[in-house]
């Protein structure tokens, strides 16, 4: 070959490898943007201190002489390892990736392009699935959530139902590996569960269950009926904060029945012999908790009380939202309460969110506690809600 033509080709390779490396640059560089902006919002720096913190306490003698508040600590720990560690991984490796690129600008034979597009495409995909954190923008979205299920209409078949969304949740919670604590059941007289009560302890838990609060429908053919008719049942889940001591909600004791029976749930040894359950009604909201699944009256009436100042909390919040609402006029959110969901097993399947107009056509999935599309499909609805409103706002 000419020796002229030989030295125009690579020069010409030179050139389109330099062009190749510089867009590699500029996308690590958003990436690293990207990152630092979640870096930002995920406040990355205080969960750093706060782990620091928390180990400095793990290490102390006497950590464990209260087994339940070191189980919810440690549980505390290793979750905010895992997202800081997740993070920072991140950052580190895509900080190292741009090194390796300015060293192959400067010698394009020492590294290979497409390897390190390769590599730069796999961070971009893990960054997109971290991204969903960013979602959890709500002031109480980190927080412990405790969910409730109550049967609506329809008898038999409704409890069922309650039931059947009952473990679709908790192996929700179950897949996300955070605890679950039943704290109050009522059991169906024929089938199923009148209603139910469990908290759950793990970070994000809130952010995640909150888009299930609401009136979820069924419609299928019951097995309740010799016919084996079509028919539609409505269970109502609940989904509410855990808010720490240190939130101070005011309630007046002369607000307050408080109520006792015999507890028939799982609690220890004077289950089912001693009034321990306790029934707590908050007399101005007519709001109404129970609890009979701690082993004493005392911790199913402090656990009862934690519910009750859960519900009185988020009620306010609801009522400061419709205000904002009025004010803004023909804006309207999702109101709490509406139906949500539906899940059609006959006469044919889908799985339908009426928010976010998600949906499946493998029911079974969802039942099983398969809920990620649906939990990420209404926070991002949610996110573009706020943003109307926010333009709504200014207007």
């Amino acid at each position: 070959m000419d020796p002229r033509v030989s030295a125009l080709l690579r020069t010409r390779m030179t050139e389109s490898s330099q062009l190749m490396f510089d867009e590699l640059n500029t996308r690590v560089a958003q990436l690293l943007s990207k990152i630092d902006e979640a870096w930002k919002i995920l406040a990355l720096e205080t969960v750093k201190k706060e782990i620091a913190a928390l180990e400095v306490e793990a290490s102390k003698p006497d950590f464990w002489s209260d087994p339940e508040r070191a189980r919810r600590e440690s549980q505390k720990l290793a979750e905010l390892q895992k997202e800081y560690a997740g993070w920072n991984g991140l950052r580190d490796d895509a900080e190292e990736l741009r090194d390796l690129i300015e060293l192959a600008r400067e010698d394009t034979k020492s590294l290979d392009a497409g390897d390190i597009e390769k590599r730069l495409t796999q961070m971009e995909k893990k960054y997109f699935e971290m991204e969903f954190e960013l979602l959890f923008s709500g002031a109480y979205d980190a927080k412990n959530a405790i969910v409730s299920v109550h049967a609506g209409a329809g008898g038999t078949d409704a409890q069922d139902w309650a039931e059947m969304l009952l473990r679709m949740l908790i192996r929700y919670v179950e897949k996300k590996g955070w605890r679950v604590r039943l704290v109050d059941e009522s059991r169906g007289g024929e089938a199923g569960i009148k209603s139910a009560t469990f908290f759950v302890t793990g970070r994000y838990a809130y952010g995640h269950l909150k888009s299930e609060h609401g009136v979820h429908r069924l419609v299928r053919q019951s097995p309740f009926n010799a016919d084996a008719l079509r028919q539609t049942s409505f269970a109502l889940v609940e989904v509410i904060p855990e808010i720490d001591e240190e939130v101070n909600i005011e309630i007046d004791a002369k607000d307050l029945r408080i109520d006792t029976f015999m507890s028939g749930g799982k609690g220890g040894q004077s289950v089912n012999t001693t009034y321990s359950a306790v029934r707590i009604v908050h007399l101005p909201t007519k709001i109404t908790v129970s609890c009979q699944n701690e082993r004493s009256q005392t911790q199913n009436k402090e656990t009862a009380m934690k519910i009750l100042k859960s519900k009185l909390l988020k009620l306010k919040e609801e009522e400061l939202q419709k205000e904002k609402q009025q004010l803004r006029g023909e804006y309207q959110s999702a109101e709490w309460g509406n139906q949500i969901r539906s899940y059609v097993l006959h006469p044919y399947k889908m799985v339908k969110d009426h928010r976010t107009d998600v949906e499946t056509s493998d029911p079974d999935a969802a039942l099983n506690g398969e809920l990620d599309p649906f939990v990420e499909g209404y926070l991002r609805w949610k996110a573009k809600d706020q943003d109307r409103a926010a333009e709504l706002n200014k207007e």
